[in-house]
């Protein structure tokens, strides 16, 4: 169930589509050069980036803790990651659309590469993956500084209580499926979701004709991390699996639960003592940004007329959702909002690349 969507996602990526939004123009591998005539369109992502950046230096003052990379594994190491993954999905973009005009030779493939890839395209998608990332650990701190904050678990699961009739949803889930083999597969599936959000935004970049619309996925994505930490300073919670944990006693020890237990161990570090170097905190669970950004995801293929792949994706996205209520990560209502922050991220994603519109190719 994990490697499935991701493949898929590679492979219906790559040129020969028919979607007004990534169908190649003119020629398999004539540029698109019209956006890149003025690109003041890329000054909303970097005020996105100085806005959200500005609010993050605020609250750092505000809490008495400094930002912070753990190991450089946030920022730097995420960015070079994201680098290296774009010459990858770079080169294998060049073979197919060189193998698809008949240019499979070096030098087809050096022609296929400098008219597609000539330096401002590169500079906009390099410029735009460092503001992303910029984002990124901007939300992971705040995320952490969360810990601050007055968990409200009690009050969200008397209300899923109240809708389950007096049953947990998780103890539900237990009961249909089982606490043994489940609890592995769906482990694979929760622990895949790693993997989505990096090839999902570099794959954006790399294989849409026309970078403008790369951006549109780079912006939701960045709207989501922004919505998504409100979320969690609206709603502080951490999850059923530390405020019911005797519902997720049956489950077998995975890395599921070893995280679990280092996550807890990591707020209370925080709260014991925040000026260490080393305290950060990964845990806050409302809304679900497992499930927020899976379904923005599926939102973006169909806008991308991704049809197929985006049907594929909604499966994958079930079982993500089943995963978090399941473990105890998230509340049901917790994948609610993340669906309703996945639909908010990408109409101001689409608005702020395209603030008057998308142009159709037949009207540049």
């Amino acid at each position: 169930m994990s490697r499935g969507p991701l493949q898929a996602l590679v492979s219906a990526n790559l040129p020969n589509v028919a979607s007004p939004s990534l169908a190649p123009t003119r020629a398999a591998v004539e540029p698109v050069r019209d956006d890149l005539g003025d690109v003041r369109w890329v000054a909303g992502i970097w005020v996105m980036v100085a806005v959200f950046a500005a609010i993050t230096a605020a609250w750092s003052h505000h809490v008495g803790v400094p930002l912070r990379d753990p190991d450089g594994q946030m920022f730097r190491g995420r960015l070079t990651s994201a680098l290296v993954l774009l010459t990858v999905l770079v080169l294998l973009d060049t073979v197919v659309r060189s193998r698809r005009t008949g240019q499979l030779s070096p030098r087809g493939l050096v022609r296929v590469l400098r008219e597609r890839w000539w330096w401002q395209r590169l500079a906009v998608a390099v410029s735009g993956l460092v503001a992303y990332h910029l984002v990124y650990i901007c939300y992971r701190n705040l995320k952490s500084w969360d810990a601050f904050n007055t968990v409200r678990d009690d009050q969200l699961l008397r209300l899923e209580r109240w809708i389950f009739l007096g049953n947990d949803p998780a103890a539900l889930l237990h009961d249909l499926f089982g606490q043994h083999t489940a609890a592995y597969v769906l482990m694979v599936v929760y622990k895949s979701f790693t993997y989505l959000v990096p090839l999902s935004v570099v794959a954006a970049l790399a294989f849409s004709d026309r970078i403008r619309d790369g951006y549109v996925f780079l912006a939701s994505a960045m709207w989501l991390w922004i919505l998504g930490v409100g979320s969690y300073y609206l709603i502080p919670t951490l999850g059923p699996f530390a405020s019911a944990p005797q519902t997720f006693v049956g489950l077998p020890q995975t890395a599921i639960t070893s995280t679990q237990a280092e996550y807890l161990a990591e707020r209370a570090h925080m709260l014991l003592d925040p000026a260490a170097p080393d305290a950060f905190v990964s845990i806050s669970a409302f809304a679900s940004l497992h499930v927020g950004f899976t379904c923005m995801v599926v939102f973006m293929l169909l806008y991308y007329g991704r049809r197929r792949l985006a049907l594929v994706l909604t499966g994958y996205l079930l079982a993500v959702m089943v995963a978090t209520v399941y473990f105890g990560w998230h509340f049901v209502l917790d994948d609610v909002a993340g669906i309703a922050l996945a639909a908010l991220a990408v109409l101001l994603g689409r608005f702020t690349v395209y603030p008057t519109g998308r142009k159709s190719p037949a009207s540049r």
